[in-house]
């Protein structure tokens, strides 16, 4: 015995039923299509926003870490420094060659300002990291950091211009690098501790940063190859024009 089914009336096309269901069918598919498509933007923009985040973590915690080996450069020519002062108060036959090692041995700081400016500056990069924390400690960073090179660099650069101490014997011997050395362990403990905390807030370990920074550096590389062939094409248009005004001379001459 065969048993067919049929579509009720009521939801066959042209009746009221189907044109409901019609109706629905379409509303849905209008519906998840709309969700699909926001949904997707929104997956794309939020990506997007994670993505420039990264971006901005890594530039400034590379600035930070360039930062630290400076000042770590700057406290080893204090060091050296104080290693040959005390040379030379063993054996002061030693003071003529090596004063002008400690003069070589000022120390100095070598950073730019570039990073934390853009970081500082603009209210879009600080929202878009989005880490109140994050943003009081690299401010706070950047401030030891310029604390660093006025207490510190500049300080004793500044002595050594006026007292001029490594023109004397007794003068090289009785420059003290006390305070600087005291003050230097200070900040930089400070600064390392907002490192380390940057690091483990931003969820960011030492692997990253060097990966970071070995990218960096193959971008300068590639710049500074670029530089190299244009500097290249420069000589060769010189040197061409060079022998072109050395032939119209001879041509002259003639």
């Amino acid at each position: 015995m065969n048993i067919k089914l049929h579509t009720p009336k009521t939801l066959k096309n042209g009746s009221g039923m189907g044109s409901m269901k019609q109706f629905m069918l379409s509303l849905l598919a209008t519906t998840v299509s709309i969700v699909l498509t926001f949904g997707t933007a929104a997956i794309i923009d939020n990506n997007k926003k994670q993505k420039e985040k990264r971006e901005i973590v890594m530039m400034v915690m590379y600035d930070m870490y360039n930062s630290l080996q400076s000042i770590q450069r700057a406290d080893s020519m204090i060091q050296e420094s104080m290693e040959l002062q005390l040379q030379i108060a063993k054996d002061t036959s030693k003071f003529k060659t090596l004063k002008y090692d400690m003069i070589q041995k000022v120390p100095r700081i070598d950073f730019t300002e570039t990073t934390e400016r853009i970081f500082s500056t603009s209210i879009e990069t600080i929202n878009t990291v989005g880490n109140v924390l994050f943003t009081e400690n690299v401010a706070e960073f950047y401030h030891a950091r310029k604390f660093y090179k006025t207490v510190i660099c500049d300080s004793i650069k500044n002595r050594i211009v006026c007292d001029k101490p490594f023109v004397s014997l007794k003068g090289t011997l009785d420059f003290d690098y006390s305070y600087e050395v005291i003050m230097s362990g200070d900040i930089r403990m400070n600064m390392q501790n907002l490192f380390a905390q940057c690091k483990q807030m931003m969820d960011v370990n030492d692997e990253e940063i060097e990966a970071y920074r070995l990218e960096r550096k193959q971008l300068q590389e590639e710049s500074a190859d670029e530089f190299a062939i244009e500097d290249s094409i420069a000589k060769k248009i010189l040197q061409r024009d060079q022998e072109l005004r050395e032939a119209k001379k001879k041509l002259k001459l003639e």
